[in-house]
């Protein structure tokens, strides 16, 4: 009996460390905001993920990608789109340009850190998705994992993993192509199911 107490109690702490989301209501409007990953470059108009992912949700997706976007500008505009939307739910994919360009990665994690904090203070629940570092292959720099742990939010930390290696799916050496956006939209809905956000 005393072990099943404990084996209980290390699921109870399992689960209270685990960040998840509330159902979205009918219609609610979901902001994809990041940079060219975001924005759909290497694709046609319309075969970004937030357009493709809208459609498999049956919920609005708003595109709010600027190619080429830092976590220090992510952060200067976040207000003002916040306003301007009015999301009950943000997908975060930035800092992918601080490693290009090489910035220290405490400024990128302050950022981060910042946006979180300003979503949680409004009350919007974030997505925040692990971007490609430098690394050959790509892989989730533990920066995401750190941020979302202290800031208690989601981390989607694979879904572009499963994508960004494969020369099928890519449109050049960073951004993919119409099928690799596809692919990581359905991924997406897949994990927004599992997060209690949408239904079937």
């Amino acid at each position: 009996m005393r072990f099943l107490s404990i084996l209980f109690l290390i699921a109870l702490l399992s689960a209270c460390g685990q960040a998840k989301l509330e159902p979205l209501p009918a219609n609610a409007v979901i902001l994809a905001y990041g940079d060219s990953l975001t924005f759909g470059t290497g694709a046609a108009a319309g075969e970004d993920y937030p357009t493709q992912l809208s459609r498999l949700i049956a919920h609005p997706v708003i595109n709010a990608g600027v190619p080429g976007e830092t976590t220090a500008q992510g952060l200067q505009r976040l207000n003002e789109t916040l306003d301007e939307v009015k999301p009950k739910l943000v997908l975060l994919g930035l800092g992918g340009n601080d490693f290009l360009q090489r910035l220290p990665p405490e400024e990128t994690k302050a950022n981060l850190a910042l946006m979180l904090n300003e979503l949680k203070r409004r009350n919007i629940p974030v997505i925040l998705l692990a971007v490609p570092s430098l690394a050959i292959p790509p892989k989730p720099h533990p920066l995401f994992a750190e941020v979302a742990e202290q800031a208690d939010v989601v981390l989607a930390e694979e879904q572009w993993f499963d994508i960004l290696p494969k020369g099928s799916l890519k449109s050049d050496a960073v951004h993919p192509n119409a099928a690799g956006y596809a692919q990581f939209a359905a991924a997406m809905a897949e994990f927004l199911k599992e997060q209690g956000a949408v239904r079937d």
